[in-house]
């Protein structure tokens, strides 16, 4: 009787779940009393300060600590993953049971996701080395330069598709040093305001903004077939979150992020 008991509750998780495998940074929430929604997937990329991994391979940061108050806060299981972006984003498309941050909202994905957040946001900088001068005053002055962007990311698909010069890679971190070899002119980055990414990797001085082009949010953003009472109690938790000061917490918490970083 159990074993068919145990059955009947798997095929009922699997009927919307599908094919869903066990990650190894597991958190499993739930309300008293409440029925618990099956575990959604969560993947993100290495992208410090806001999602990256600790001395224990645990996925923390600024957005992945919030992503991770908003499921406990609303009873939700969840897991987190961190992968290449490609690799992140495309769970989300082809899993009915995954979600991805930190995703940038944008008219061409508007329709390809359900939306939590925002759960941040971050300004799109084009960097320059140091030792070269650019008098750029708007986007428009940067078309004759060759940009540095990294594969499947909205930077990417937002100046390609207004018809720039650009020059695709795989990781974002590779940008900065093929902008030092002069590989590119410019590099479109996405940082988080006051971000230290620039110190930590010993790039200051060296590397510099030389115009911000879009400010964005991002959110996480989750397969059509997540069902809508999960995104609706994702988006309360939110805003509950950003109402009781947790978010404004959770960004402190970090504030001294590059310091502890150098200890590890």
């Amino acid at each position: 009787m159990l074993i068919r008991q145990f059955r009947w509750m798997a095929l009922a998780t699997l009927a919307w779940l599908g094919a869903g495998t066990a990650l190894a940074d597991v958190r499993v929430v739930a309300g008293e009393g409440a029925r618990r929604p099956a575990a959604l997937t969560i993947t993100t990329e290495a992208a410090a300060p806001s999602s990256m991994l600790d001395g224990e391979g645990r996925v923390v940061g600024i957005s992945t600590d919030k992503v991770r108050a908003a499921f406990e806060r609303a009873g939700l299981a969840y897991t987190i993953e961190l992968l290449p972006w490609k690799r992140a984003y495309a769970a989300a498309t082809d899993r009915p049971d995954a979600c991805v941050y930190s995703t940038t909202r944008t008219p061409e994905r508007e329709s390809l996701f359900k939306w939590v957040g925002p759960i941040d946001s971050a300004e799109w900088v084009l960097m320059a080395p140091a030792n070269r001068r650019f008098a750029l005053r708007s986007l428009e002055d940067a078309r004759p330069y060759r940009i540095g962007t990294y594969n499947g990311d909205a930077r990417d698909q937002f100046l390609r598709s207004r018809g720039f010069k650009v020059d695709s890679a795989p990781n974002d971190l590779t940008n900065p040093r093929k902008l030092l070899l002069g590989r590119i002119d410019l590099w479109a980055a996405a940082l988080r305001i006051g971000s230290p990414v620039l110190e930590q990797n010993g790039w200051a001085g060296q590397i510099v903004p030389v115009l911000v082009f879009n400010r964005i949010d991002v959110y996480l953003a989750c397969n059509r077939a997540v069902p809508n009472e999960v995104i609706a109690r994702l988006n309360g938790a939110i805003d509950a979150l950003e109402r009781d000061g947790t978010m404004s917490k959770i960004e402190r918490s970090y504030d001294n992020w590059s310091v502890r970083q150098q200890g590890r």
